[in-house]
């Protein structure tokens, strides 16, 4: 096995060395010694071979052919999805296939020579200058009449391949196939997709056919020809798994076959060229659940259109354009970013089969199961969407094997910051807390003791969240970014370390994204160890470059958690993207605000929500925007702010609602102060919690060495309105709900689903004097509270676990403190309601 991994390395450091031209290039000037896998039962012609009959006549990139010759994952892309697409250059499909550790090959015909490995300026030339549709039929008589300056054409997924097998790449990501047309029995109608598929050993990833085809007859057609064809189950039922109907993630119609997940479709592919045999696979990738256009909805729309179609007389080659505009006119423009979602989606699908598959090149022979060489893949690939290898010179990051790999289910799934933490301790005159001054002097150099640990608010709530509830076989994963940088490296190593599951982080290049640098936080503590000033550069998580909201909401679907804990370095619409996936899912939603700056980020709804109204009635309780929060106290005040400034609070009716179904009004302050404090209410912490209640029902305000107050918002059938032990808590019961369902629907202040408003004041499990630092311990809290969330606890049940957790922190000069997985009986316990 260790082998295996060198040779892979030194491939990858060999392509991160080879030039990167767009003209091909021979392979004489190859280094000596360096090795080329085999062609197993290859019957395209070699290109490295002078007397090639292929040199000349296809072109291929050098960073193609650099890939091809030293077995990396390469990944065929059509470029009519370019020149004859609705939806732009700026798909993002190269730089996806990097992301998850391939090298990006884009098909087509310039300047009348067929090209694998076209460059961005070259498609913009073909776009530009019009190109013609070239699918096999034509590749001969556009290679026939030579090389022409602007004869150009965009090669279809029969077209691509053609020169796919040709060049030697064997997987190809694109959006829909073509198929049988309905009606096929009168006009013979049917894609050269599929005939394509029957004799060209290349496997295609799509989100099956277009859904206006007849899928029935096209799967038929496909089995006729010998196609293999299987649908990617993540985690389903095998005998429930349909082949998906391109917008749609349900046809109606079972799927010939399924497979697991990308290992062992690359298991297939490689058993099939083992075997020599010829055909194509197809592997259907249902559309992001987020993306969808309901079946229903799109069965309906579909023979709308067939029928338009038919009247109009628009058959041959005039169905297809015309049926697609339709379409697009029917559904309000949707289908346009679900076909955006979905050829993402396949893409990257494709490329991570790349890189399982060349780990079984890799093994050569011997490989007989896909099951046996996760080891040998370059990080990149290890597990979906990890990270790129590292530079020559860094550290290599860590490895998931067979063994250790998680399943791809999670109950806690954690979308937040990763980053490398410098913790700067001001020491004054050498002597620590003895200083006189305990402030470090501006303008000037401090002495200080700066220790560097692994830490960002999602990898610490992950680490407390798996620390404490591993022993209770709670499974927790992060999803986070990293740059492909030294600090990068140290991060993964890290995580490795202390066995979190590195899956869902992703690893950016600094070529392909301008704020690829692992994140870093540095905070700058008094000789007391009070935080004086800390400087964070999050520029990773905010960009909107990275957002990739299709590749995560395919991350939340495939883990299918129980809680999704989401913090602010997201930018706005990252934040919502997670929060949507989570919904989609079925997974509760926690939200830690981060910072103050950050916290409004939680009310910064997407442009698209032009209907306020319409907006704030989706995040209203009992359907609210998430299900529990835990910001300070001066987050807090961020928060609400930021709500009252987008018209949220006081002046949404949709609040209003439901805050007028609680009745309180003469005497609140009176409550207030009874169940926190004089002090607390004149800050106006409880008044601020329970505004925020209609959007976020379960508030835990962190108010350090004065505990933590929980302002829940309580449903008419919870348990702690009959509860006597929960009697001394409850600020208020709402009144009698006297209304019918009906009268709810009918007028804005009836609200029959508000039962009351719990509020408490936890004091602190323990005054705290010995503090080593207070970074991560708002953290550490969460992590530990949502572990219990996951066993089934109530969070009053919860919180002296989770302060008892924190303060661990507060005596650790780690990010999240060690020894938790000692509380993790007493937090079973609590939840259990033992404690």
């Amino acid at each position: 096995m260790a082998a295996v991994w060198q040779q892979s390395s030194r491939c990858l450091r060999l392509h991160q060395r080879w030039p990167a031209a767009r003209a091909s290039t021979s392979f004489s000037a190859m280094p000596l010694g360096v090795s080329r896998p085999p062609r197993f039962f290859s019957s395209s012609p070699s290109l490295s071979s002078a007397r090639s009959p292929l040199r000349g006549i296809l072109r291929v990139s050098d960073e193609v052919e650099a890939a091809l010759a030293t077995n990396q994952p390469v990944v065929a892309l059509e470029s009519t999805i370019y020149t004859h697409g609705a939806l732009g250059m700026d798909l993002r499909l190269e730089a996806i296939v990097r992301e998850n550790g391939g090298v990006p090959a884009v098909i087509g015909v310039l300047d009348g020579q067929p090209c694998v490995g076209l460059a961005p300026d070259e498609i913009a030339r073909m776009i530009d200058e019009g190109a013609s549709k070239v699918s096999r039929r034509d590749l001969a008589v556009m290679t026939a009449r030579g090389r022409q300056p602007g004869r150009h054409g965009g090669t279809t997924i029969s077209g691509t391949m053609v020169l796919a097998r040709l060049a030697g790449i064997r997987v190809f990501g694109t959006g829909g196939l073509g198929g049988v047309h309905r009606g096929w029995h009168d006009h013979m109608d049917i894609s050269a997709d599929l005939s394509e598929l029957g004799r060209t050993r290349v496997a295609v990833v799509s989100s099956g056919c277009k859904g206006f085809l007849d899928i029935s007859a096209t799967l038929e057609y496909l089995e006729t020809q010998g196609v293999y064809v299987a649908t990617f189950g993540d985690g389903r039922d095998p005998k429930a798994v349909d082949f998906p109907a391109f917008w749609a993630r349900e046809s109606g119609i079972p799927s010939p076959s399924v497979v697991a997940d990308e290992a062992e479709a690359a298991a297939v592919i490689w058993a099939q060229e083992r075997l020599g045999i010829e055909t194509g696979l197809l592997f259907a990738n249902p559309i992001p659940p987020v993306a969808e256009v309901p079946r229903a909805e799109m069965e309906a729309v579909i023979d709308r259109v067939v029928n338009e179609a038919a009247a109009g007389g628009h058959t041959g080659n005039r169905n297809t354009p015309f049926v697609l505009r339709r379409i697009r006119e029917l559904t309000d423009q949707r289908t346009v970013g679900a076909n955006l979602a979905l050829v993402q989606a396949n893409v990257a699908r494709a490329a991570k089969m790349a890189v399982h598959l060349s780990a079984l090149v890799a093994g050569g022979e011997e490989s007989s199961s896909f099951t046996s060489y996760p080891s040998a893949l370059p990080k990149a690939a290890a597990a979906p969407g990890t990270t790129s290898a590292a530079e020559p010179g860094e550290a290599a990051a860590p490895q998931t094997s067979a063994e250790t790999a998680p399943s791809s289910r999670a109950d806690v799934l954690v979308a937040g910051s990763v980053a490398l933490d410098l913790s700067c301790d001001y020491v004054g005159d050498g002597h620590g807390s003895e200083a006189t001054d305990p402030n470090p002097k501006l303008h000037t150099s401090n002495p200080a003791s700066i220790v560097p640990t692994v830490g960002g608010v999602g990898h610490n709530v992950a680490l407390a969240a798996h620390a404490i509830g591993s022993p209770e076989g709670v499974r927790v994963r992060l999803c986070s970014l990293v740059g492909e940088d030294i600090a990068g490296a140290t991060v993964l190593n890290a995580m490795t370390a202390n066995g979190l599951d590195t899956t869902g982080v992703r690893q950016l290049d600094a070529a392909t994204y301008s704020s690829a640098r692992t994140a870093h936080y540095v905070a700058i503590n008094g000789a007391d160890k009070n935080l004086m000033v800390a400087m964070a550069d999050m520029a990773i998580f905010s960009s909107e470059q990275h957002a990739f909201s299709a590749y995560w909401a395919s991350a939340v679907a495939a883990a299918k958690p129980h809680w999704l804990v989401a913090d602010a370095n997201w930018s706005a619409a990252g934040l919502h993207g997670w929060i949507r996936a989570a919904r989609q899912n079925g997974a509760r939603v926690a939200f830690e605000p981060v910072s103050v700056a950050k916290s409004s980020r939680l009310f910064e709804f997407a442009d698209a929500d032009t209907d306020k109204d319409a907006a704030s009635r989706r995040r209203v309780f009992p359907q609210p925007l998430v299900d529990l929060a835990t910001p300070n106290q001066y987050e807090l005040a961020a928060m609400h702010s930021a709500a009252r400034r987008r018209g949220l609070v006081l002046d949404d009716p949709h609040w209003f609602r439901v805050i007028d179904a609680l009745g309180l009004s003469a005497g609140a302050r009176e409550r207030f102060v009874r169940l926190t404090s004089f002090a607390l209410t004149d800050e106006g912490v409880p008044q601020q919690a329970v505004q925020l209640l209609p959007y976020i029902p379960t508030l835990i305000t962190k108010l350090g060495s004065r505990g933590a107050l929980v302002t829940k918002l309580l449903s008419r059938d919870d348990p702690l309105l009959m509860d006597r032990a929960a009697e001394p808590y409850l600020l208020v019961r709402a009144p009698p709900y006297a209304g019918g369902d009906d009268a709810a629907q009918d007028h804005n202040d009836h609200e029959p689903t508000v039962g009351g408003v719990y509020m408490r004041l936890f004091s602190p499990v323990e005054q705290v004097h010995d503090v080593v630092s207070v970074n991560g311990v708002g953290d550490t809290f969460l992590g530990a509270l949502v572990a219990g969330l996951v066993q089934g606890g109530k969070v009053e049940q919860l919180v002296d676990v989770a302060q008892r957790a924190a303060v661990l922190t507060l005596r650790s000069r780690e990010s999240v403190g060690s020894g938790l997985s000692s509380l993790a009986g007493a937090l079973t316990a609590a939840a259990k309601g033992r404690a």
